[in-house]
């Protein structure tokens, strides 16, 4: 199959979110299953500094903007990207906020053009010699792409998938008429929201098909609770919406070969996992003790990750034999009571406030533990990550991670199939007993091993959820061809 994938970021050009690294993993794995891809995102000013030799291999005339197309490649995956060329991308930092941390104001303007070039190239007007069978759209950035294209006869299979519902690129009303939409598209059915302009509706009433991460997820999101004012279409489009989870990249986390680490190690040599525990105290200026458990937490500072349950839950941890190492940035609130505590509790609370990707595997290498206590987690990643390296996970029942770690129960202890720890209520209390859960598994020196080693024996890679996105693929080509008879 041709297939045009669309996505507002990618992997090592840029990043801020997970988005990042399914754009470039997920086209990765397609193309080692011998499909034919192309990944498409906006040429934003630091991607084109960044890279050398990028090709102009297309002009395309958009309402009254000229954009040039731009070739180039990742040598890594060995996959081809085409950059949208335009002055709106032409800006410094973060693709979607300005220094001040707001969003750009023209952020509808930037990405409706973004998706009007992406329709464009769909229905071939870059006159490139290739045209897609699927044009695979991701998170609202790309998907007025598919409701640009549900008119076209001729028109390729659509896919879009929700990486995040919380977001959902809301703009007035008045932002529609600027962006010079059909007007047959504003209704209820269509771009509408309560009287609002919504980009991910594009997505979610127009795609042939429609996925999100995980299947747990993927329920949550028709109920009340998760749906953010969605659930309705969500439920009334069920069948065509399905949940696979994201993988992750097994070359880069592989903790017998990850160059970032202190010393490597794997399944048959876990005794140089305690080197990188060492290190990773030193780094966090913690006691070197071997007699408290040592937990790790990476992510962003905000209510979805569950940090206002952390803070509830600390005046208790404390009282625990336990260390945590804390790497994350977020709302200034929480980095200000994190540093905080951490001042208050320097031999038990570690905190670096920011992003460090060398940092990052060296807490999930060196951590006994890793929390992520998330009210909801549409896939998640770290809990991936913490069983490869042998990290036992402390997660709370919802979206992708109740669909990746099996809880250390008796019964699933017994059957050897327990790789964490799950809590069910997002609260305080709960995290603190399933910490102390975790910290009485912790010292019986025959369960902890086993949950170490059957949590690194997991599959987590990128082939079998490749597997599922080319069976989504044949059936959305099945829908579309099925509508066009």
């Amino acid at each position: 199959m041709k297939i045009l994938f669309a996505s507002s970021e990618l992997y090592p050009l840029i990043k801020t979110g997970g988005l990042a690294d399914v754009a470039v993993s997920l086209p990765a794995a397609l193309k080692a299953l011998q499909q034919d891809i192309k990944i498409m995102m906006p040429g934003y000013r630091d991607v084109l500094a960044s890279i050398d030799g990028a090709k102009p291999i297309a002009t395309l005339s958009l309402l009254d903007h000229t954009i040039a197309l731009l070739c180039t490649s990742l040598p890594r995956a060995a996959l081809e990207v085409w950059l949208v060329d335009h002055v709106l991308f032409d800006r410094p930092g973060n693709p979607y906020l300005a220094k001040n941390g707001a969003p750009w104001p023209d952020n509808a303007q930037r990405f409706a053009l973004f998706d009007r070039a992406v329709a464009a190239v769909a229905m071939g007007h870059a006159n490139l010699d290739w045209e897609p069978d699927i044009v695979h759209c991701n998170d609202w950035q790309s998907a007025l792409a598919p409701a640009l294209l549900a008119s076209e006869r001729r028109r390729p299979a659509t896919v879009y998938t929700i990486h995040n519902l919380s977001y959902q690129g809301i703009f007035p009303q008045a932002t529609y008429r600027e962006l010079g939409l059909p007007n047959e598209l504003w209704s209820v059915e269509g771009l509408e929201f309560y009287g609002q302009l919504s980009f991910m509706k594009g997505g979610l009433n127009f795609a042939d098909r429609i996925s999100t991460v995980s299947p747990g997820y993927a329920r949550e999101i028709q109920t009340p609770e998760f749906g953010c004012g969605l659930e309705g279409l969500l439920k009334r489009r069920h069948t065509v919406l399905s949940g696979i989870v994201n993988g992750i990249d097994t070359d880069m986390w592989n903790p017998a070969r990850d160059a970032f680490l202190i010393k490597n190690y794997d399944r048959e040599n876990l005794v140089d996992k305690q080197a990188n525990r060492c290190a990773l105290q030193r780094a966090f200026e913690l006691p070197q003790q071997n007699k408290v458990a040592l937990i790790g937490m990476i992510g962003r500072l905000v209510e979805q990750k569950g940090v206002d349950l952390l803070l509830n839950a600390l005046p208790e941890l404390i009282k625990l034999p336990v260390q945590i190492a804390l790497l994350g940035a977020g709302q200034p609130e929480y980095e200000q009571a994190l540093r905080g505590w951490s001042q208050r509790h320097p031999n038990q609370l570690g905190v670096r406030i920011g992003y460090d990707e060398v940092l990052a595997h060296r807490i999930e290498a060196g951590a006994d533990m890793f929390l992520m206590p998330s009210r909801f987690e549409p896939c998640g990643l770290n809990q991936m990550y913490s069983q490869r390296y042998g990290t036992v996970p402390i997660v709370r029942r919802t979206g992708g991670l109740q669909d990746t770690v099996v809880d250390a129960n008796a019964e699933n202890i017994k059957a050897g199939t327990a790789t964490g720890l799950i809590f069910e209520e997002a609260s305080g209390p709960e995290l603190v007993a399933a910490v102390r859960r975790a910290l009485s598994l912790w010292e019986d020196s025959t369960v902890w091993p086993q949950l170490m080693l059957t949590g690194m024996q997991q599959d987590f890679s990128w082939r079998h959820s490749a597997q599922q996105y080319l069976a989504l693929y044949r059936q959305a080509l099945a829908d579309r061809r099925l509508v066009s008879v």
